[in-house]
């Protein structure tokens, strides 16, 4: 191995040692308990609490209790008990998703929470985002003299009144448009702004800085507003230096994984012997093309009856691969080009998916996302990913052979024309909307995998690999299907 690339492995080495110590770190003095009560529950609180404030945290559509973790660290670190869950079709619980049933899982991770030694049962608080906003609001409001405070982070809806819930903040990313004019309304609904907590009224609307849905989870301006609410609603002077830095930590992980994987793979990967460049026209083509074909046909099977945003057994993630499946195959048709697999290439392709799926996942399932998939997911994984397969295909032997710089402009390509072909299906299938969670997501990843396709130069090595991968995230994050 050239020296440059011992040096570069060991900086890797550094570099995941070092974001694994960041988030051990980041639980040090907490109590963290995994329960299962019908519901799958993470409790976190100080070491030796004693009547602390309880509070419940729920997450959105398509999240997780991971997700939410950022304000369970921030106030299990100024003195607060809190508990996080899995909604029915969500992470790790294999219910399927019933949105009657989601008050009662509420209901479980209550009962859980008042029977933690650590917690004051007199002293509650709810804290939801989305599509858990609502429902947090809804359970203030039922129950309205067991909750003292309910937090609704990027608000949906609810009947809201000038009593109920009591003392309501509501936060909005500044990116959030909809959900801010959510949040005025129902602001509005509730009396306006006030600050008599003692009765129960106080009323406050906090826009974030530049946040939108996902990034204000992690936003330390929406962590110690939700903090100072409480404090205020318990007449609390706690406080804490503690700001969660977790996020940085992964991406740090993730790093350190990239140049690990730059350092080995052009010496453990053998290269394809020979390859002959495909056309350019045809490439960038069938990158145009295809996209445009899709939404098309996704559209045309909705108006012929097939039932989409369930299909596959999660919602919107069948839809999304059946688009890539749709697409690729008439990218591929277009490069008119197919090499051939071997047991060879199979064997590479599983070990680059064990490594990605390391570099990405191990650390994400104690910061971000249910990383784990329960046997339900499992199940609907390997469909996916061989729906993904062909525009991972496609997209490799397009790549095959050419500069970096060029790589550059494909992943910058391929990153505005899917995202501009998931936009053009939206249009016709708003039923499809959470394929915006998405979007957001295209960059980093399709910038990931074009590193997977230049360090292996092989398509289908780079394929399955990136297919079996793709199709993980899919099965991981969207909510399983009724």
């Amino acid at each position: 191995m050239k020296r440059w690339r011992r040096l570069l492995l060991l900086l890797s080495i550094l570099l995941i040692g070092l974001s694994w110590w960041g988030i051990v770190a980041a639980r040090n003095g907490l109590v963290v308990r995994s329960l299962e009560r019908d519901v799958p529950l993470l409790y976190l609180a100080p070491q030796q609490a004693t009547a602390a404030p309880g509070v419940l945290i729920a997450h959105g559509y398509a999240g997780s209790k991971q997700l939410m973790l950022g304000y369970a660290h921030v106030l299990a670190r100024a003195g607060y008990a809190t508990m996080l869950w899995d909604f029915d079709g969500h992470g790790a619980n294999s219910h399927r998703l019933q949105r009657f049933e989601l008050q009662q899982n509420l209901n479980v991770a209550l009962n859980a929470l008042l029977e933690q030694p650590e917690v004051d049962s007199t002293r509650l608080a709810l804290l939801g985002h989305s599509m858990g906003s609502g429902i947090v609001m809804n359970a203030g409001i039922e129950q309205v003299d067991l909750f003292d405070a309910a937090i609704a982070v990027s608000p949906t809806g609810a009947s809201v009144t000038p009593q109920a819930p009591r003392n309501l903040q509501l936060q909005a990313g500044s990116w959030e448009g909809r959900f801010i004019a959510n949040a005025e309304r129902l602001l509005t609904a509730s009396g306006g702004t006030n600050d008599n907590f003692a009765a129960g009224t106080a009323r406050e609307l906090v826009i974030v800085p530049n946040a939108e849905h996902i990034t204000i989870l992690f936003n330390d301006v929406s962590h110690q507003a939700a903090l100072r609410w409480l404090n205020a609603t318990f007449n609390q002077s706690s406080t804490s230096n503690y700001r969660d830095r977790r996020m940085a930590w992964y991406g740090l992980h993730l790093l350190g994984w990239l140049l690990l994987l730059t350092a080995v793979a052009s010496s453990l990967v053998p290269r394809q012997p020979h390859f002959k460049k495909v056309p350019a026209s045809r490439r960038w083509s069938g990158l145009l093309l295809a996209p445009l074909i899709a939404a098309g046909s996704v559209t045309l099977l909705n108006q012929g009856g097939i039932e989409l945003a369930g299909l596959g057994g999660v919602q919107v993630g069948g839809a999304v691969s059946l688009w890539f499946f749709v697409a690729g195959i008439t990218w591929l048709a277009l490069l008119a080009r197919l090499p051939r697999p071997t047991l060879r290439t199979a064997k590479w392709g599983l070990i680059l998916f064990a490594l990605l799926w390391i570099a990405f996942g191990a650390m994400a399932q104690v910061v971000w996302l249910q990383w784990w998939l329960i046997p339900t997911r499992l199940q609907i994984w390997l469909p996916l990913a061989v729906a993904c397969l062909p525009w991972f295909l496609a997209s490799g032997i397009a790549q095959q052979e050419t500069s970096t710089n060029a790589r550059f402009g494909w992943w910058f390509a391929q990153s505005v024309i899917l995202i501009g072909g998931f936009l053009l299906t939206l249009n016709f299938l708003p039923q499809l909307g959470f394929m915006f969670l998405l979007l957001p997501l295209f960059p980093p990843l399709i910038a990931v995998l074009s590193l997977v396709v230049a360090f292996v130069k092989e398509a289908w090595i780079s394929a399955l690999a990136s297919a079996l991968f793709f199709g993980w995230i899919l099965a991981a994050g969207f909510p399983l299907s009724s």
